[in-house]
């Protein structure tokens, strides 16, 4: 298969973030500094600072700062320290794996699930390739299934040819949950390990996780996504070379010296997910409050059962007791039972139908008290996968993970859900309180604008005493999450954070409306087009903030308005530092391969997930 990704088949993924004890120490300190200080800064600014004559503007200002504060807490629990698991030696057979002395010892059994729909069949062909290289250093029984919904005869004959089963079937209810549950009713292994479509296990994938399941209470195990296709950019004196030639590179030479190496087109959509596994998810394990992101993943099948028994009989029991306590006449009261047996047929599903069934599903395999199941976050890439190459694909994919989240915190808030430990809700909690930070993005968006075109701030005065509280809360978080973050890139990550605030304000919208967040499919292949629709908003915050600053530099300049020169200073580098976080945004709808991606097929958006 000639496609634009087969360049890098000979790419490494990034070990690990080694443990330090002397910088996490150092984290801490500084962390706790830094909530001290903002502490500080938000007492002053509630009690102090705010504008008695544009209170419109001055609480929904230190409204939306008190909201991110409360973020910056959580995500300084979730980073406070790291506990990575032991891995135990892999288990030599079923009875190593804590099933219980009355079940014959046997070799462990695995199914390997791959959900397709719409995915070119090659691209399949080359996940089920490297699936069928998977090693252990036992007897083990590994079955390959190919789940397709898409009901094609050209992945059907692929199975065929590669050895592998088959599975369809005649709807696409559940989408993915649906296709897995179907898969599981006809398989029986003792592990399910979970791939998309484009999912590349490595051999050791086995050997490095099945370990963990020594202990009869682990669940699953998540391992980090990986996109082994992320583009690497281009140095800038490469880049100027190519238009001015030897002079081009000459001066690209000296910016570098002057600010360090300079890379156009590196992963201009921000994908890399390693802050996200190696130090979000990573740390979570402390809690055991890891939860699954799908592909790259192994269950014990027992524990996905048995949870998805328990969820089944509190929806029957809920379900039952509102049509009995609806209904006056006895006989029809006697049939409860029998409505309770159609609400069962409906619901029992091992994979909760949701877009976030991973998300779903880990909630209530976490609050089964009677059973404490656990989780844990591998820390080592175990597969490869692709990542979306163009705006159209990424929006598509941050609007299902953005309104997945938000649906299941709206209906069905794990914080007030029984069986959940107090640092399992925080860690939940952090994760959804992230997604409704596009509420105070928008206020951090036109807080500065609004100053710029009218001169009204937020605050009494941008005097030395509004400095003296902010700059040294500004710093100590930077230097804090610095150290707590050191050897992964985050500042792509914050950027864009803010920049893809359309997204989740429409996320968000859709669910508060009672509408259900669609299952599109993450396209695999490249789509060609014209992607600035998708940025106009973000564009049209870059062209206010432009007339916004020159504006009121020249209205300050002439002695006009009610600028100040505090003013000046503090609301242009909060609107430039929004600014920028627009601008790589924007460059990403214009961003194009060295060379192009051959075109195999073309995803409709809004079609089932895979």
């Amino acid at each position: 298969m000639d496609t634009y990704f087969q360049r890098f088949e000979d790419r490494q993924p990034p070990p690990p973030v080694p443990y330090s004890a002397t910088r996490e120490a150092a984290w801490q300190f500084l962390a706790t500094l830094s909530l001290c200080f903002g502490a500080w800064y938000l007492y002053w600014r509630w009690t102090s600072s705010l504008n008695p004559d544009a209170l419109w503007l001055a609480i929904p200002v230190v409204a939306a700062e008190t909201c991110a504060y409360i973020g910056l807490m959580l995500f300084t629990y979730n980073l406070w320290y790291l506990d990575d698991r032991k891995v135990d030696p892999p288990p030599e057979t079923i009875r190593d794996c804590g099933t219980g002395a009355d079940i014959p010892d046997r070799p462990i059994s695995v199914d390997v699930f791959f959900p397709t729909y719409d995915e070119d069949p090659e691209l399949v062909r080359l996940s089920v390739l490297d699936a069928k290289k998977l090693t252990y250093p036992h007897p083990i029984d590994i079955r390959i299934h190919v789940l397709d919904d898409g009901r094609r005869e050209s992945m059907r004959q692929l199975a065929d040819e590669e050895g592998v089963s088959y599975f369809d079937r005649p709807n696409n209810v559940g989408f993915k949950a649906g296709n897995m549950r179907h898969a599981m009713e006809r398989t029986h292994g003792d592990f399910i390990l979970i791939c998309d479509a484009d999912t590349r296990p490595f051999p050791q994938f086995l050997e490095r996780t099945l370990g963990y399941f020594r202990d009869a209470d682990m669940a699953w195990v998540q391992t980090p996504q990986w996109f082994f296709d992320l583009p690497e950019g281009e140095r800038l004196p490469a880049i100027l070379s190519r238009f001015i030639g030897r002079p081009g590179s000459w001066i690209g030479r000296g910016i570098e010296g002057l600010f360090g190496p300079v890379v156009i087109g590196e992963d201009p959509f921000a994908n890399d997910p390693q802050m996200f596994y190696d130090v979000i998810l990573r740390r979570r394990n402390r809690a055991n409050a890891a939860f699954c992101c799908g592909a790259g993943s192994i269950h014990r099948r027992e524990a996905v059962m048995q949870v998805a028994l328990r969820s089944y009989v509190e929806a029957v029991e809920e379900k039952g007791k509102r049509i009995s306590e609806s209904i006056e006449d006895e006989e029809l009261r006697a049939q409860v039972d029998l409505t309770r047996l159609a609400v069962l047929e409906r619901e029992f599903t091992p994979f909760r139908f949701h877009v976030s069934e991973d998300l779903y599903t880990s909630i209530y395999l976490h609050s089964d008290r009677e059973r404490n199941w656990k989780s844990v976050q591998h820390s080592e890439v175990l597969s490869k996968m692709l990542s979306p190459q163009d705006l159209q694909s990424w929006t598509v994919q941050r609007f299902k993970y953005a309104g997945g989240t938000l649906d299941i915190f709206l209906h069905d808030n794990p914080l007030f859900r029984k069986g959940l430990s107090l640092p399992q809700r925080l860690m939940y909690g952090m994760t959804f309180w992230s997604y409704l930070g596009v509420l105070w993005n928008i206020v951090f968006l036109l807080a500065p604008l609004v100053y710029l075109f009218s001169g009204i701030a937020p605050v009494a005065a941008y005097s030395a005493d509004f400095f003296l509280h902010i700059l040294p809360f500004l710093i100590l978080n930077e230097l804090a999450f610095m150290v707590g973050t050191w050897g992964v890139h985050t500042y792509k990550g914050k950027v864009s954070y803010l920049a893809f605030f359309p997204v989740n304000l429409r996320a968000l919208w859709t669910v508060l409306r009672g509408q259900k967040i669609k299952f599109p499919t993450t396209p695999k292949e490249r789509q060609s087009g014209n992607f600035f629709h998708l940025v106009l908003p973000q564009f049209l915050v870059m062209v206010l903030t432009v007339v916004g600053l020159v504006l009121a530099i020249v209205l300050f300049g002439l002695g006009l308005g009610t600028f100040t020169l505090g003013g000046i200073i503090a609301n242009s580098f909060w609107a430039l530092n929004n600014m920028a976080a627009m601008a790589r945004l924007v460059g990403a709808a214009f961003w194009r391969p060295r060379e192009p991606a051959l075109q195999t097929t073309s995803t409709p958006v809004g079609s089932p997930a895979t």
